[in-house]
């Protein structure tokens, strides 16, 4: 993920990813911009809550590696 923003001003960038059921994946859906790890959480939770996930997590977008696809 070279070409997308990791970092900004206000801190890093972290996707947000969550699933309605235990059977289903995960579904990436969305992303928040934090100075730090505790912060994204709060702010994940705050932001994309308004549905009953049974699970949510974040990842920094600068620690997600790419498999397949371009550069």
């Amino acid at each position: 993920m070279s070409q997308t923003l990791a970092h900004t001003p206000e801190g890093d960038v972290y996707e947000v990813f969550a699933k309605f059921q235990p059977h289903e994946p995960l579904h990436h859906v969305g992303s928040v911009i934090a100075a730090n790890r505790e912060l994204a959480r709060a702010y994940a939770f705050t932001l994309y809550n308004e549905w009953a996930w049974n699970e949510m997590v974040i990842a920094p977008r600068q620690e997600i590696v790419k498999v397949i696809g371009p550069e």
